[in-house]
């Protein structure tokens, strides 16, 4: 009777720890969109493998088995009951990323269906390890937790491909009720800002309707377009990741692109991409769209001629291209950039007209932005005057060189969505001007740049020697992972003239550390918050 018992509880505390687990890691499942091989070199890359409830029944294990050894002293109902204080406790000790997570884990109907499939194989394995009555097999069960939330993708995967054509299908009929003229926008940078800046414009004497925030990939767009484009939408701005050869063009394909722009070609994925060509290639996609689907014309910035592929399909194409840049060659020609305390301002020429832009955004990048901005804008037909005006409006751009005053007296600088080196410079050149006008120290906080491959260290240390000029107090996260801007920093005599370098395992550690000693009028920045998948070490278990 009691033995029954006692598994009747080691099993209640199986399920329990069970879905408090299974909620850590689907917390980074879904950060990693669902990719399983993803998700398991993150698991051996970090070392995220349950270790305190594995060592504490272990101990138990071998506690019972040495006791055991001659006669049985310890009934092994006994062993189970411990192991179920064990299990309970450490479920109890487990954080809800639904709640305390800087990305919280969405429950959304994937994410539930995933996690209902592997919670009742996690529970089936963890009840029927309890069976055998031997403790390393419930050791086994804990450790194999994470991968029933692989299995159970897995096991979905046809439903889910099912669900995923319905929602393309049915974004394909709206569309086609619709009609939009769809303006499509990618870039290494940039292209979120554009984007804003475009529809402000187009809102002017148009009906306008984009994708929000970050929102860049099929199944997001998808969502958008089914759910939210209103009846009377004239022009649907699309802004487009590229996460691999064939993420734009899938896309296009959606919805088929009048205009297209191409902000910049960079390093931000480069190690998924391997080379800046291929980069190139995956945004071009968007190019080769519009010039399939009618006379449209594709606004890019001059650097994308850097790229060989992106220099020869202009030259084929070039009636269907304007380019915006400095050189004497390109058809919108920016003749200056400048930025004040108030905002930034451009000077341009078009057609032979020059014009002054204005904006109260910060952040030299932008004048660049608002440039690519008008030169879209003109092709939708809005006069010059109206967009001059228009950017006069301009809101802010949350977590993008945002500007903050606090009631203490301290500004905060929020560019926590940024991810590119010239936006980082551009970002410390304000911090830096801020920072002097005001007359307060200049702090930087950052995790520096993710995914740019064998480049990581030359792009980190570049930052760092223009940081030893720009910061006063660089406060990096995660150094274990970017030793190239500590070195940098120091590299550029920041050290020597009494700077401060500090580094923290997570922005956690930083807030702290601006609570203890932050103080007016001192400025601080924000350099690229990243998520808890990219910025922690792992999950602590």
């Amino acid at each position: 009777m009691i033995e029954g018992i006692a598994y009747i509880i080691l099993s209640v505390s199986i399920v329990f720890f069970s879905f408090k687990r299974l909620l850590r890691y689907l917390h980074v499942y879904q950060q990693d969109e669902y990719k399983s091989l993803r998700f398991a070199k993150w698991i051996f890359g970090t070392n995220s493998f349950d270790k305190k409830t594995s060592i504490f029944i272990l101990a138990v294990d071998i506690t019972v088995l040495a006791a055991n050894f001659y006669e049985n002293i310890i009934p092994l109902w006994i062993a189970g009951l411990i192991c179920a204080g064990i299990l309970i406790y450490m479920g109890r000790k487990e954080v809800d990323p639904r709640i305390n997570a800087k990305k919280k884990l969405v429950m959304t109907h994937r994410a539930s269906r995933v996690f209902g499939i592997a919670f009742l194989i996690a529970c089936a394995m963890g009840v029927g390890a309890a069976s055998l009555q031997i403790p390393i097999y419930l050791v086994v069960a804990v450790q194999l937790i994470p991968a029933t939330l692989m299995l159970a993708n897995m096991l979905l995967m046809p439903y889910e491909n099912y669900v995923q054509k319905r929602i393309i299908k049915e974004a394909k009929e709206n569309l086609r009720l619709i009609v939009p003229a769809t303006i499509g926008i990618t870039g290494s940078f940039g292209k979120t800002s554009v984007k804003h800046m475009l529809g402000h414009i187009l809102k002017i004497n148009s009906s306008v309707a984009f994708t929000p925030g970050t929102v860049n990939t099929l199944m997001g767009v998808s969502r958008i377009i089914r759910e939210d484009l209103l009846p009377n939408t004239k022009y649907f701005i699309v802004e487009m990741g590229a996460y691999n050869r064939g993420s734009i063009e899938k896309m296009c394909n959606l919805a088929a692109p009048k205009m297209g722009i191409i902000t910049a070609l960079g390093e931000a994925h480069l190690e998924r991409f391997k080379s800046l060509d291929n980069i190139a290639k995956a945004k071009f996609e968007l190019a080769e769209a519009v010039i399939a689907n009618g006379d449209g014309k594709i606004v890019v910035g001059e650097n994308v001629l850097e790229r060989e592929y992106a220099k020869e399909f202009i030259s084929k194409h070039r009636d269907r291209f304007i380019i915006c840049g400095f050189k004497e060659s390109c058809d919108l020609r920016i003749l200056s950039v400048n930025q004040s305390i108030n905002g930034v301002t451009t000077e341009i020429e078009y057609m032979g007209q020059a014009y002054g832009l204005s904006s109260p955004l910060y952040g030299k990048a932008h004048g660049i932005n608002m440039a690519t901005a008008f030169a879209a804008a003109i092709q939708c037909g809005i006069e010059p005057e109206k967009i001059v005006l228009a950017l006069h409006t301009l809101p802010s751009i949350q977590h993008r060189l945002a500007v903050i005053p606090n009631a203490d007296g301290t500004t905060y600088i929020d560019d926590a969505y940024n991810s590119n080196q010239k936006g980082f410079e551009n970002a410390m050149e304000l911090l830096d001007m801020l920072g002097r006008e005001k007359k307060g120290r200049r702090i930087l906080i950052s995790p520096g740049i993710i995914e740019l491959g064998e480049k990581s260290y030359e792009v980190h240390r570049e930052l760092g020697l223009k940081a030893a000029k720009c910061a006063d107090v660089l406060i990096v996260i995660r150094a274990d992972r970017l030793k190239g801007l500590g070195d940098g920093f120091k590299e550029g005599g920041a050290i020597e003239n009494g700077k401060t370098l500090l580094a923290m395992d997570n922005f956690a550690e930083a807030v702290q550390w601006l609570r203890s000693n932050l103080r007016a009028p001192d400025v601080y920045l924000v350099e690229n918050d990243l998520i808890d998948l990219t910025e922690s070490k792992g999950l602590e278990l």
